[in-house]
């Protein structure tokens, strides 16, 4: 993302995975003059330049586009994967959240949008070759978590043809991982009922080895 000197960004999931990085990058970069931090709960750690702020962005008592305003990039990075047993719930936090994201930067006038869309945004493709991003992103209808991606993705199909004079980044990566949330990160893929000493490597001996 490129930033003139004395820019204003927002990060939405501010205290994720990701989001803490971002965050801290941010905060060290000389061409970042603020950044504003969105979370459900605010942290105790606070790096240079940086204030929170609490923010549920499915809410419609939320006010986002005040808290948009005067920022040259809004990073949206706010996803919940839990609970996959209820998509409604995490239809209204990724989905109707996203939605009031992207329509509040465009009303509070923010230059650039950065979208952390996903790898599982992309439909099927064939396992004898490498496709590139013009590949179709209808995720895969048996995930929740690919269809919320791949509607998003339709979301900004429209938003960009409706605001060509905002710049919009959408990020699709795969999984990312840090030592730092790596109890959050089991959570998420072993369950809350996963007992911490059964995820030492020495007791995973069955993990697939797929080359490439």
């Amino acid at each position: 993302m490129s930033s003139t000197p004395g820019s204003r960004v927002v990060v939405t999931g501010a205290t994720g995975n990701v989001g803490t990085s971002v965050v801290r990058l941010l905060s060290e970069d000389p061409r970042i003059e603020s950044v504003l931090g969105l979370a459900r709960r605010t942290p105790e750690w606070t790096p240079p330049k940086t204030e929170w702020t609490s923010a549920d962005l499915a809410s419609d008592r939320t006010d986002l586009t005040g808290r948009f305003q005067g920022a040259d990039a809004v990073i949206h990075l706010a996803w919940a994967f839990q609970p996959t047993h209820d998509p409604a719930r995490t239809w209204r936090t990724n989905v109707l959240g996203s939605i009031r994201v992207f329509e509040a930067a465009a009303a509070a006038g923010v230059r650039t949008l950065v979208h952390a869309s996903s790898v599982g945004a992309y439909s099927p493709g064939p396992k004898d070759r490498m496709v590139d991003e013009s590949w179709p992103t209808h995720g895969w209808p048996d995930a929740a978590y690919c269809r919320e991606k791949a509607y998003l993705e339709r979301t900004l199909d429209t938003f960009e043809r409706e605001h060509p004079d905002i710049r919009v980044v959408r990020m699709r990566p795969a999984f990312l991982f840090k030592r730092e949330s790596a109890s959050e990160q089991r959570r998420i893929f072993g369950g809350r009922f996963l007992p911490g000493p059964l995820a030492r490597p020495e007791l995973l001996p069955f993990l697939p080895d797929i080359p490439g």
